[in-house]
């Protein structure tokens, strides 16, 4: 674990595999973890060095207030371009995972020199709210059951823990992981304060981020490689999103997870990173 000095801000990052091989840099959602373990040792193993990192108010990234951020989606989206050139200078094949996918679609029409490929995983292509008409929104019995468990107490792991992998039952994920996931990202948490420890373990400081101008209409725009990844069963951003980011996206492959839902299983990290690899 490092931290990273760019646009004002600390960004936390990870890297595996050698320097001197093309970077592939992973954009949490909101934290580091939201990536496996097994997809990063994957791609490192394939020539590549791979970076995740925390976004803002996440994991070792600053943290200021993540009930009131001051600082939009594009300004994500410039630290993305920022630490790709600060890692080595050149084009770094850019992926985001959930909200960290909003974040790796604006960048790469942001910053088209700073990217040589993109992967979007299990994302959509519009802001947090109400979707698009012709795009299927989170699934209500989902949202409703996710929604009336209990809080816990944010400053017992224990219970953060248990409360991520009954969550995770909900949504369709591996309770295991889920829990061992949760686990670790309180551990790396800068406090047990309500507003942070959401922002980290399910990224509400989204909900609170300014996110306009719309992009989905600059999606032709792209035009590096892209691949798309969603889990079939993923109720939270259903797949019609990423056959959406695909078909709008000249070029983009999808890939879809047929038994996963919104995280990447270990189980399935292979065939992401191998598909990863082919594309850049």
């Amino acid at each position: 674990m490092a931290t990273v000095r760019v646009n004002g801000t600390t960004l936390g990052v990870e890297s595996f595999g050698r320097d001197t091989d093309p970077v592939v840099l992973l954009a949490g959602g909101t934290t580091m973890l939201s990536w496996p373990d097994a997809l990063c040792e994957r791609l490192a193993a394939g020539g590549r060095r791979v970076v995740r990192y925390d976004l803002r108010d996440s994991g070792e990234s600053t943290t200021v207030d993540p009930s009131a951020p001051d600082y939009t989606l594009r300004d994500l989206a410039a630290d993305a371009a920022a630490l790709a050139q600060a890692l080595d200078g050149g084009p770094a094949h850019l992926a985001g995972i959930g909200v960290g996918g909003m974040v790796a679609q604006v960048a790469a029409l942001d910053h088209p020199h700073a990217f040589s490929a993109l992967t979007l995983v299990g994302t959509r292509p519009v802001a947090p709210g109400p979707p698009d008409d012709d795009l299927p929104d989170h699934d209500r019995s989902t949202m409703a059951r996710l929604v009336a468990r209990p809080v816990p107490d944010w400053a017992d792991r224990d219970a953060i823990a248990d409360h991520a992998a009954a969550g995770a039952r909900i949504l369709g994920d591996d309770p295991e992981e889920a829990c061992a996931r949760a686990a670790r990202i309180w551990d790396r948490t800068p406090g047990t304060a309500t507003a942070v420890q959401l922002a980290n373990q399910v990224g509400l400081v989204f909900s609170r981020l300014d996110c306009t101008p719309r992009w989905r209409e600059r999606l032709p725009e792209i035009s590096v490689p892209t691949l798309v990844v969603h889990g079939r069963r993923n109720p939270f951003f259903p797949v019609g999103n990423g056959e959406a980011i695909a078909r709008e996206v000249p070029g983009a492959r999808l890939l879809v997870l047929e038994h996963a839902a919104t995280a990447i299983p270990n189980a399935a990290a292979p065939e992401v990173a191998d598909a990863m690899l082919v594309i850049g």
